[in-house]
């Protein structure tokens, strides 16, 4: 199996960056999508971006599109969420996920491996 550790969570203001990674061990990700997830408190659990295997194929919510950017580096185990412009709102624990669902799945349900989070705070 595959063990996810999330990196790159902190507090930023209003309008900046972040840039998180996902580093995987015990299994190359070249087998698995990656997805990014994240959850609010008292919310439930809702997909952010996925990508396939290979890269060619991604999902985003429609809530992120244009400002998240999901990518993978299967040579070093890592997967990246960019999240730039962000808002209060995006303030959640973020999780990645490996599926051994082809293509870009979308559902958490779908997600096998999971990381343990990363806190993001978006201040106003």
């Amino acid at each position: 199996q595959v063990q996810l550790v999330e990196s790159g969570g902190g507090l930023v203001q209003a309008g900046g960056s972040l840039r998180l990674s996902c580093a995987a061990s015990g299994r190359t990700i070249s087998n698995y999508a990656m997805g990014w997830f994240r959850q609010a408190p008292g919310k439930e659990r809702e997909s952010l971006a996925t990508i396939s295997r290979g890269g060619a194929r991604t999902y985003y919510t429609d809530s992120v599109k244009d400002r998240f950017t999901i990518s993978r580096d299967n040579g070093k185990n890592t997967v990246y969420l960019q999240m730039n412009s962000l808002k209060p709102e995006d303030t959640a624990v973020y999780y990645c996920a490996a599926s051994t669902t082809w293509g870009a799945p979308s559902g958490p349900n779908e997600y096998t491996y999971w990381g343990q989070g990363t806190q993001v705070t978006v201040s106003s």
